[in-house]
């Protein structure tokens, strides 16, 4: 037994290893991307991208079809890659480990985890009502679960949006040795 509890060890450890590495060189990408303005503008796209999915729910199964793809999936593109930079932007606070974090950025995780599961819950709350009302219309099972999904990636999305939005903007210095970066 204590032989494999060495060998899953071991993989943690690698694992993690991997992690910080990749972090690491996650840290140097877009440094002169790293101030705040930059990161609410990536924030207020998120939203925007997450709204226009909320949108493309509400057009399901309606006619004509074509609206309810291109705000889907409009949406979903906008939302996706401007959540994808403000990952890159806010660093390990938006997704390492909890160990791996200082004092400083331990705390501002945990208040903005706190903050945006208290919107996912609202959000799941409105997407009950949303289904009950739709409940009786022709595909209203569908036309919830949609809704659901847009409101579901909508909560998650809200951690790094206020990460990014709430952030001070990062040390010129810590970059001043990386001049291969992507500006």
């Amino acid at each position: 037994m204590s032989d494999q509890r060495g060998r899953l060890a071991a993989y943690w450890e690698r694992q993690q290893e991997r992690w910080e590495e990749v972090e690491r060189k996650r840290a140097r990408r877009l440094p002169a991307w790293r101030t705040r303005k930059r990161r609410r503008t990536l924030s207020v796209l998120v939203v925007a991208g997450d709204l226009i999915l909320i949108v493309g729910a509400t057009l399901f199964h309606r006619q004509p079809e074509l609206y309810f793809v291109l705000a889907w999936f409009g949406g979903a593109v906008i939302a996706g890659l401007a959540h994808y930079l403000l990952r890159i932007l806010t660093g390990k606070m938006s997704g390492g480990f909890s160990l791996r974090l200082d004092e400083r950025e331990r705390e501002w995780r945990h208040r903005v985890t706190f903050v945006s599961y208290q919107v996912l819950v609202v959000l799941m709350f409105i997407s009950v009502l949303y289904g009950l009302i739709v409940a009786g219309t022709d595909n209203g099972g569908a036309r919830g679960a949609m809704m659901t999904c847009a409101l579901l990636v909508t909560g998650t999305t809200l951690s790094g949006v206020v990460l990014g939005w709430t952030l001070p903007d990062d040390d010129p210095e810590d970059f001043a040795e990386d001049e291969g970066g992507l500006a």
